[in-house]
Order: structure tokens, then C-alpha cells, then sequence
């Protein structure tokens, strides 16, 4: 039931709102300066900085750690982490055609670096720590030339590579008290370091950056500072800034046509520094560390991506920041769009809920929590509050226009408040924990009360469904139960048991039937009235599923969950009828539009996902 993905139509992907911003240089704009490209997940994706349309590059199995795109701009390569003992794969993209020109496996766990030789001959790749060598491969013939270990035994780890401007048979690599500059020996197919010598400075080096002309190499280092080595003599010729070092490192660093430093470093500090003593021009503080610098053209314009996963653009005259796109930094734990309405929908993670324009994927609101995670959050059916459960116990109500606190309550539940669902009278809140309790709120002007507290749950209380006439509600837990409660009377009505962690559960619009889905893969069909198995379907192949919806027709739904797919499905024949490949993290909960026009799927990489939706409404 469960079906093969590759015989089952695709959904269509529509927009992906996301970037990893702790890759180190992982944003690029490509020679033909009309694109941005960056990772997120296992996807590469291609921006288009004119009309913000995106195409994405599938083909890696875990997670990208390194993007770089070639001087002619013909091919992108990517490499990506995977599980210790095993080799992680390295791609290179044909940009033109959008596919895979080769794919090597080579690298232990990990790859750290790439860099393309300048006449596009050689790609250099460097493992990560588990790894520790250099390969130089041959892009046309798709094959390795020759390997060597990155760093002698007595130096620390080797953290970058960067090739040189002009000759294919140089490039520098750089690490723990290691700066080496390598020359390709093709005939003998070997390649020879220089050790270059830093006297008694000892640095971790975290980034490379080569001025056109060759003749010297600027080191950015942990410590704050800049060390300038001679290319041709592999001497320190100077160090800097003296005195204001750059706080938290240097991450990532792009030298100007004017010789001047571009300089990003962890505090989030954006630094325009003079090339010969490293003195500031001009900075500007951005949020989150900046991990990447792209310069678009020959430097009339500049874009930074920080780990909080913003990415910025700049002007090379003012220096203004402009932020072009932001996205979670962390997991998606919900999300929920207004009643009725398919314009909107917000998302909530750790620190903060953000609220999106479903169309254009724009950031409208930020509502933050520093510190805490928001667990679950829904819209009350007027579309004047957003209620919001949080790991500190409390439940937060905020307006959705202005992101202002209208009610907090405390201690609502006391190890976390887990899920959350409002009346349509607007008047209620019920609210489930980390504990099992089920509570019943009542919101009042200003004010709340406690109506009444329904224990029968032994564990986490996943997720909350209430009825449209507010007189019934279906609560799945992770002990194995989900109740159908009365919310006139607060008793139980029924109870479904199943050898399974439940986290989700959904009416049928006509409300005589209810959907679970778990840790066990399966889909339960179940009778509201008394409780019994209608039939059971093999949800997914590996892994829970953790997020489902049922259409306002109630002919089908979607499912998410561990397995990383999308799978719309037919609700009474229990078949898949679509699944959408994209997301590289677990599917942690996933929603049909109003409209019935798209699904919006969230993940634990932070990732929030837009798919056309297959089955246009009838109506």
C-alpha cells in the first residue's frame, strides 16, 4: 500500500523557503551574475536574483557541507556529509543542463572543501576530519589524478582549499597550524605541498582568499585576525588587524578589484577592511554570524548569509543591508494557515513564530520567544489571535498583525505544553502536555480560566482535533491512545488502542470517522461512535509519520513523516496517488490550503516546502 515512489506521479514543487547558513561560503552567485546559489538540506538550490524563481539540484544523499561554482561558471560542485565509515559523495552539476556531470565517492564521512582550477581542468576536494587528504580530479574524463594526505602528522586538522587565479597546477590548502601551497606534478601524477612558514604565530585558519594577481594569499583565522603570505616565497609577510580583532573569527573573507578586504566574522559583524593593514572602512552588524560572502560581477553589489539563515544584499557605494530572504535556522515544529483563508500561513520553531505570505514566501511577521521552542500553534477561527504552545509550560496568545502578547498563561501544563487547538466559538482553548493532562480553557477579556483538566493519558499529548460544533474533541498521546472526549460533560467518550506512539490524528469532514498515524508506519481508519478499526494502511516504509491533513472534501490526504516524502493520498480507496521528493530532514507536519491549491510540508532541517496540490477542487 505504501507503494513504490519511482511508478507514482510527482508532486510538483513550487517554492522552498530555507538556506543552510552554517555552511562556511555556501552562498555563490554564478558568473552570469542573474543567479544565487546556495545549499539547503540535501538540495542545491538556484535562485534567480531577477524574478526570485528557483530550481533545485537533486542527487545528494545527506546533508551539503560545500558548494563552489567554477571561474566560467560551466559547472557547480557539491559535496555532503554521511554516516562515519562510509564515503561521502561529491557532485559536480552541468549548470546549462541542470544535471549531474560526474559524482564521485572518495572522501571518508565527509567532504570539508572545493575548488575548481581556473581553466575548468581539475576540481581539488578536500576530506573532512574523519578523512584528512586532498584529490585532485580530472573534470573531463570524470576520473582522480592523484591524492595526498592534507597535513603533515604534527599539524592540526585541514579546514579549507582554495585554487589560485591563474596557473590550474596551483591551489593552497589550510587548517589547524597548517598553510600549505600544493603544485600539480601531472606527468609523474603527483602533488608536492610548501610548507609556508608562519614563525612563531600559530592560528587555526578557517577561510582563503587569493587577490587576482597571484602574488600573495590572505588567511583568515579563528583568532580574529588576517595573516598575508607571499605566494611565490610561502613567507608571513604581515598579520593584522593589531589592535580590534575581528571578535568571535573570521569565517569567510572576498577581496575587491580596489584591493580592499571584505571580511565576515562570527559576531555577525560585516567588515569593509583596507587590503595592506587590515583598518576598518566601514561595517555593519547583521544577525547570526556571517558564514558566507558572494560578489556579484566585478563588486557593484555584494550578498552575506549568516547562520541565523538570512541572506542579505548590499550596494557597493552606500553599504546599506537589505535583507532578501530569511528563513527558520532550526526545526519547523508546525504549522497552520487562518481559517478559511489560503493567503497566509505561519510556521513556529525554536525562539520564534514567523507568519508568511503563502504566494510570494515573504516574512511578514517575527513573533520571538528568545530561548524557548514553540511546540504547536494554531489561528483562532476569527483570525484575531494566534495561540501558541511552548516548552516553558505556558501557552502564549499574540495578535497576528502586530505580534503583540494579548494573554499568557502560565503553568499550564507542567512538563511543556505539547498541542494546541482552539473553539470556533473562539471562547475556548484545549491544550494537551508533556505530561498527559488535557486541559480546558476559558479565554475571557484580558482574562482566562480553567474549566477543567481530563487525565487519562499516560504519556505526551501529540496532537489536538476538535469537532466543528466545539461539543468534541480527539486527542492522540504517544502512550499508545487516542480519546475522544466530551466537551460538555469532560468525560471520555471512546478510546482507540494501538501498539504505537500516536502524533497524529484527523477528523473526516462529516466527522464520523477519524485517521491516526505513528511510530508504527500505519494509517488507522477508525469509527468516531464507538471506537472500532475501520481498516489499516501501510503509511510509509521506514520511519513514523508525523504530520497529516485530510482535504475540505474530504476525497483525500497528506502525510510526512520520517522518510522525508510527501504523499498525498485517496481517502477511500487508501492509495497514493502522489508523492513529493524535497525535503532532507523529517517531515514534521504538513497542511492542504483552503483553497486546495497547495500543501505547505515543514522539516526538522528547517526547511518549509510549497507543492502544488494534485486534486483541484471539484467545487
Amino acid at each position: 500500500m505504501a507503494g513504490d515512489a519511482q511508478d507514482i506521479p510527482r508532486l510538483e514543487l513550487e517554492a522552498v523557503i530555507g538556506f543552510n547558513g552554517h555552511v562556511f561560503s555556501g552562498l555563490r552567485v554564478h558568473p552570469d551574475r542573474e543567479h544565487i546559489i546556495y545549499p539547503l538540506g540535501c538540495t542545491v538550490i538556484l535562485k534567480s536574483l531577477k524574478d526570485g524563481k528557483q530550481e533545485f539540484l537533486h542527487g545528494h544523499t545527506n546533508n551539503v557541507s560545500c558548494v563552489t561554482v567554477s571561474k566560467s561558471g560551466r559547472y557547480i560542485a557539491s559535496g555532503q556529509v554521511t554516516f562515519m565509515g562510509f564515503k561521502a559523495d561529491l557532485i559536480i552539476w552541468d549548470y546549462e543542463k541542470r544535471a549531474i556531470h560526474a559524482r564521485f565517492q572518495l572522501h571518508k564521512a565527509k567532504v570539508e572543501g572545493l575548488a575548481f582550477s581556473p581553466r575548468d581542468k581539475y576540481l581539488v576536494s578536500l576530506g573532512g576530519q574523519d578523512d584528512g587528504s586532498i584529490v585532485v580530479w580530472n573534470i573531463e574524463n570524470k576520473e582522480a589524478i592523484c591524492g595526498s594526505p592534507a597535513s603533515a602528522h604534527s599539524a592540526g586538522h585541514c579546514l579549507t582549499i582554495e585554487y589560485s587565479n591563474h596557473s590550474d597546477d596551483i591551489f593552497i590548502s589550510a587548517g589547524n597550524g597548517t598553510v600549505r601551497v600544493w603544485e600539480l606534478d601531472l606527468p609523474n601524477r603527483k602533488i608536492r605541498p610548501t610548507e609556508c612558514q608562519t614563525g612563531q604565530l600559530k592560528r587555526i585558519v578557517k577561510c582563503i582568499e587569493i587577490p587576482g594577481d597571484d602574488s600573495v594569499f590572505y588567511c583568515g583565522t579563528t583568532s580574529g585576525d588576517i595573516m598575508k603570505v607571499n605566494l611565490k616565497t610561502c613567507l608571513l609577510s604581515s598579520c593584522g588587524p593589531i589592535k580590534q580583532k575581528f571578535s568571535k573569527g573570521v569565517n569567510t573573507m572576498r577581496v575587491l578589484k580596489s584591493g580592499d578586504v571584505l571580511v565576515g566574522s562570527g559576531d555577525g559583524m560585516f567588515t569593509l577592511c583596507s587590503g595592506s593593514n587590515f583598518k576598518t572602512i566601514k561595517k555593519v552588524q547583521l544577525e547570526g554570524g556571517v558564514t558566507s560572502i558572494a560578489v556579484r560581477g566585478e563588486g557593484h553589489q555584494f550578498f552575506a548569509g549568516t547562520e541565523a539563515a538570512q541572506i542579505y544584499r548590499f550596494g557597493c557605494t552606500d553599504f546599506k543591508e537589505e535583507l532578501i530572504s530569511t528563513s527558520h535556522n532550526s526545526a519547523v515544529k508546525d504549522v497552520a494557515f487562518p481559517f478559511g483563508s489560503s493567503e497566509l500561513f505561519a510556521t513556529c520553531s525554536k525562539d520564534d513564530i514567523r507568519v508568511w505570505h503563502a504566494e510570494t514566501c515573504k516574512e511578514l511577521l517575527r513573533i520571538s520567544v528568545p530561548n524557548m521552542t514553540c511546540n504547536a500553534l494554531d489561528f483562532m477561527t476569527d483570525g484575531r489571535s494566534i495561540i501558541s504552545a511552548w516548552n516553558d509550560g505556558k501557552i502564549r496568545v499574540f495578535g497576528p498583525e502586530t505580534g503583540r502578547a494579548l494573554l499568557v498563561i502560565h503553568s499550564a501544563h507542567s512538563m511543556g505544553v505539547t498541542a494546541i487547538a482552539g473553539t470556533r466559538s473562539c471562547t475556548r482553548i484545549v491544550s494537551g502536555g508533556g505530561e498527559g493532562q488535557v486541559r480546558v480553557w476559558e479565554l475571557l477579556q484580558g482574562y482566562y480560566r480553567l474549566v477543567e483538566t481530563m487525565k487519562e493519558h499516560k504519556a505526551t499529548v501529540t496532537c489536538i482535533k476538535i469537532k466543528s460544533n466545539d461539543k468534541e474533541c480527539v486527542t492522540a498521546s504517544s502512550d499508545g491512545a487516542c480519546i475522544i472526549w466530551d466537551l460538555v460533560r469532560f468525560v471520555r467518550n471512546q478510546m482507540v488502542l494501538a501498539n504505537t506512539l500516536f502524533r497524529s490524528v484527523c477528523y473526516h469532514p462529516e466527522e464520523y470517522q477519524i485517521i491516526t498515524s505513528g511510530t508504527d508506519r500505519k494509517i488507522g481508519y477508525w469509527e468516531v461512535y464507538d471506537g472500532s478499526a475501520i481498516r489499516e494502511l501501510e503509511g510509509s516504509l521506514s520511519g513514523a509519520i508525523n504530520g497529516m491533513h485530510i482535504s475540505q472534501d474530504g476525497q483525500h490526504f497528506v502525510t510526512g513523516g520520517d522518510e522525508k516524502l510527501v504523499k498525498v493520498w485517496d481517502y477511500s480507496e487508501g492509495v497514493v496517488t502522489h508523492v513529493g521528493l524535497g525535503h532532507s530532514g523529517s517531515v514534521t507536519s504538513v497542511k492542504i490550503c483552503y483553497n486546495n491549491r497547495s500543501i505547505v510540508s515543514i522539516s526538522a532541517d528547517g526547511a518549509v516546502l510549497r507543492w502544488r496540490y494534485p486534486h483541484p477542487s471539484s467545487s
